[in-house]
C-alpha cells in the first residue's frame, strides 16, 4: 500500500480517445506534482505484460499502432490476471503515491472502482469524461469489435453515480470552466486539509 493516506482519490473512466488523459493532465499541471499524482492502472498491466511476452514497455504506454496491435490481447491477458486478484494492478498503481490528490486517469471495470472505494472510502470520487463519437473520430477513434464492445470500454457504461461527468468538447474552453468551477476547487480545498 501506499505509505501516505489521501486526502482525495480521482477516478476517472471514460471511452477511448474521450480525452482522459489530456484532462488529467491539465488538473494536474493546474494543481501540481507536489499536491498531486497521476496514477495509471495500465502502466503496470503493460509492464507485466511487455515483460511477459517480450514488447517494448515504452512502446505500449504510447498512444500508437504498437499499442493498437497488442490491445486486445492485452486486455484479455489482463482480466485473467484480475480474475486471480481484482485488486493488483491497484496496489501496484499506488505503491509509489505520496501527494495528497491522486488522480486515477483509467478506470476501466467496476472492479477498479470497488478496490478503491473499499481502500479508501471517503476520500474516492467518480469523474467521467465524455466526447461525443464525432469528436471521438476527429481524434482518431475507430470502432473496433473486441475492444469497443468490451468489458474494459463498456464496464463502466451503466451502474455507477459519477461525482461529476466533464464534456471534453472543442476548443477546451467548456472544459476549463467545468474543471475550475468544481474538480480544482474541491481539490485545492482537500490538499490544505489537515
Amino acid at each position: 500500500m501506499a505509505t501516505v493516506e489521501p486526502k482525495l482519490v480521482l477516478l476517472f473512466s471514460g471511452k477511448r480517445k474521450s480525452g482522459k488523459d489530456y484532462v488529467t493532465d491539465l488538473i494536474h499541471q493546474r494543481l501540481g506534482p507536489d499536491v498531486c499524482c497521476i496514477l495509471r492502472l495500465s502502466g503496470p498491466l503493460k509492464q507485466q505484460y511487455a515483460q511477459d511476452h517480450g514488447l517494448d514497455f515504452d512502446e505500449l504506454l504510447g498512444a500508437g499502432e504498437y499499442k493498437e496491435k497488442y490491445r486486445a490481447d492485452m486486455i484479455q491477458w489482463g482480466e485473467k490476471q484480475r480474475e486471480k486478484d481484482p485488486g493488483f494492478f491497484c496496489r501496484v498503481a499506488i505503491k509509489e503515491a505520496q501527494q495528497p490528490i491522486w488522480i486515477v486517469s483509467d478506470t476501466r471495470r467496476l472492479s477498479d472502482l470497488q478496490w478503491f472505494w473499499r481502500e479508501y472510502p471517503s476520500q474516492s470520487r467518480c469523474v467521467r469524461v465524455e466526447a461525443s463519437e464525432e469528436t471521438r473520430k476527429e481524434r482518431g477513434w475507430e470502432f473496433t469489435t473486441g475492444i469497443d464492445d468490451a468489458e474494459s470500454e463498456c464496464g463502466l457504461d451503466q451502474g455507477v453515480d459519477f461525482d461529476w461527468i466533464i464534456k471534453n468538447e472543442g476548443d477546451g474552453s467548456q472544459l476549463e470552466e467545468q474543471l475550475a468551477t468544481g474538480l480544482l476547487s474541491i481539490a485545492k480545498e482537500k490538499a490544505k486539509e489537515d
